[in-house]
């Protein structure tokens, strides 16, 4: 049975990754991106492990009562096995503690898969930016973290 682990995401992880981080999993976010992400102190980052290998990551930026998801990334030959739901559903559990009431993200009108995949989890598209990602329409989705509750 493999060894599954969720847990923060660190420079020493991505170090681990670098060289195929473009090849193996997208050329969207590269090395010295997504290490200033790392260091960023409103950014976490949590990574996905099998048996000590890294085959995903993800994070969140969070401002004041707000995250922003930042990406959620899949090893290409391990996608389709339910780790996204999974560190979706770890960095909805950390915004919700951190005290935030709102989760937002930006996903490209063509990726259908992450669409289900956020509508799956509850979030409403709040908006589009047009022909944000070359071209592509951009639509917005937020999800209601904590409610009124008079």
């Amino acid at each position: 049975m493999e060894n599954f682990l969720i847990e923060r995401f660190t420079s020493e992880d991505l170090a681990l990754i670098k060289d195929i981080l473009e090849t193996s999993f997208d050329n969207f976010w590269n090395y010295n991106i997504l290490n200033k992400e790392l260091q960023n102190e409103t950014s976490i980052y949590l990574c996905c492990k099998i048996n000590s290998e890294i085959i995903g990551f993800a994070g969140i930026t969070i401002i004041l009562d707000s995250a922003e998801l930042n990406n959620i990334v899949i090893k290409k030959d391990k996608r389709g096995n339910n780790y996204s739901i999974l560190l979706l559903k770890e960095l909805i559990n950390i915004a919700k503690s951190s005290g935030c009431k709102n989760f937002n993200l930006e996903v490209a009108s063509n990726n259908k898969i992450a669409i289900h995949l956020y509508e799956k989890f509850g979030f409403k598209q709040v908006g589009i930016r047009s022909k944000y990602y070359n071209g592509i329409d951009a639509f917005l989705y937020t999800l209601k973290l904590i409610t009124n509750q008079n």
